[in-house]
């Protein structure tokens, strides 16, 4: 791939309000950004926020270059103050973050950019694609995961992802959601991911039969040997080569055949038949994988009809979120700077959803006395939550709802990321980030997190920041 500079990695209108601010003597106003997004793909109760790592080296490495500042000034409309001025650029913002694995759910600031209004502007795009791209797959990924019920997954879909980048940060984003392993050697070359993978149809139809393929490739791989049995008949011929492959060939080297995959056909059937043919032969420790067109839905329903699966191969409705492939996160003004002051924006449509939340602000989480999440408050930023007291929840949009709640405790969920420009977040290792997205996901209840019709989780508003927002709706709306 190359080395990239990612810096014109933009949307045009982002280069033509900069130059305006630059020409208005604006460009160094201090505004407040967030990061949020309108609704759950597949109708979910929770998504997976994924791909801060990526934002943070966008951020480290953004700089416009000779060729990159030549080509701006071809376009023959931004002034040669303010392409001198991306020449010397630098970051100067302060970025908050929720870590990567956090559940998250709509409307709620998952990242907030405080900075001079023209930095703030030109980094949206990248910020978006990645977030929006990795918590996309992320979430895509816990849903397969649980729907699983602790078999494993694989992301299998490599040669189906929307480019390399997109197969590349894709495994990414489904490891952090539990899958154990991709099919796509790179990853575990940049990130450790476990690369999985055995044999395909070419490689039986190579041979003169299955047998001598399974022969050929069992001798090669004697203690990894996983035989796809599927490529001519699965009952009458597959399988009985896979155990006579374990008699003739295996055995006698004192190894055991690892596994058999499936990747076609009645896999509920075929499972189920397999795994009596494997037992009787005295493989009960041969486990069995199966791919083909998967997602959670036909997991779960593999798993209802009793199919005899130990891990599942799950390509491209993974790594596309093919079910839902729009995260659909934005990036949108909530505050700027007047005379030394933070002024609280908004911006108001006759779709209530569309109405942004203004201020400069932070998200709590409450958990109750067993660590399950009960809700997500959102406050102004320098608000305080004394989980000694009492809180009262109520939904922002029907205010009548509303709730009492004691015995709790409450985190910030929103991090600094970078202070002034400088990095101050040590990031986590990958797995570190896994670890904490199975704690996390953990903590969500059990009605939140079903595939079908799912509790909504409560997002709320402090009553600071309802009345603000109110003001300011009455205000605008004359």
């Amino acid at each position: 791939m190359g080395e990239r500079n990612l810096s014109l990695l933009m949307d045009f209108y982002e280069l033509t309000m900069a130059n305006g601010y630059f020409k208005d003597n604006k460009h160094n106003q201090i505004a407040v950004f967030d990061v949020f997004f309108r609704s759950i793909p597949d109708d979910g109760g929770y998504a997976v926020f994924a791909g801060l790592e990526q934002v943070i080296e966008y951020i480290q490495n953004l700089k416009f270059e000779t060729e990159e500042i030549n080509f701006l000034r071809s376009k023959k409309i931004f002034g040669e103050d303010f392409l001198t001025y991306l020449k010397t650029f630098t970051f100067h913002c302060d970025v908050y973050a929720m870590k990567e694995g956090t559940p998250i759910f709509p409307h709620e600031p998952i990242m907030v950019i405080k900075g001079p209004i023209l930095e703030c502007q030109i980094i949206e795009t990248m910020i978006l694609l990645t977030i929006n791209h990795q918590s996309l797959i992320a979430t895509k990924a816990a849903r397969i995961v649980y729907a699983a019920q602790g078999r494993g997954v694989l992301e299998f879909g490599a040669r189906r992802a929307h480019g390399y980048d997109a197969s590349i940060f894709g495994a990414r984003a489904a490891y952090i959601s539990g899958v154990v392993g991709s099919s796509n050697t790179y990853v575990d070359f940049a990130y450790q991911i476990p690369a999985l993978g055995t044999m395909a149809h070419s490689y039986v139809q190579s041979y003169d039969s299955e047998y001598e393929a399974f022969k050929a490739y069992s001798m090669t791989y004697p203690n990894q040997a996983v035989l796809l049995v599927d490529t001519y008949n699965t009952l009458k011929q597959g399988i009985p080569n896979a155990i006579k492959i374990q008699k003739e060939v295996l055995a006698p080297m004192g190894c055991e055949l690892k596994g058999i995959r499936l990747d076609s056909g009645d896999l509920t059937y075929l499972t189920k038949e397999a795994r009596k043919m494997l037992d009787a032969a005295g493989l009960q420790n041969t486990k069995i994988t199966v791919s083909n067109s998967l997602d959670e839905y036909l997991i779960k329903e593999l798993i209802h009809q009793g199919a005899q699966i130990d891990s599942f191969g799950v390509g491209e409705r993974l790594v596309t979120a093919r079910s839902e492939a729009v995260f659909g996160g934005v990036f949108k003004l909530s505050a700027i700077e007047v005379d030394g002051e933070l002024v609280s924006k908004i911006k108001i449509s006759d779709n209530v959803q569309k109405t942004t939340i203004p201020g400069f602000k932070q998200v709590y989480r409450f958990y109750d006395e067993h660590c399950m999440a009960e809700a997500d408050v959102i406050t102004l930023f320098d608000e305080v939550i004394d989980s000694t007291q009492p809180y009262h929840l109520f939904d922002p949009n029907f205010p009548w709802k509303n709730k009492l709640i004691e015995n709790y405790t409450v985190k910030p969920l929103l991090i600094p990321i970078f202070e002034k420009g400088k990095l101050i977040y040590e990031l986590p290792s990958l797995k570190a980030i896994r670890a904490y997205a199975k704690e996390q996901h953990a903590s969500l209840w059990p009605e939140v997190i079903r595939l079908e019709k799912p509790h909504e989780y409560y997002v709320d508003l402090s009553q600071e920041l309802w009345t603000l927002k109110q003001s300011l709706i009455k205000k605008y709306k004359k």
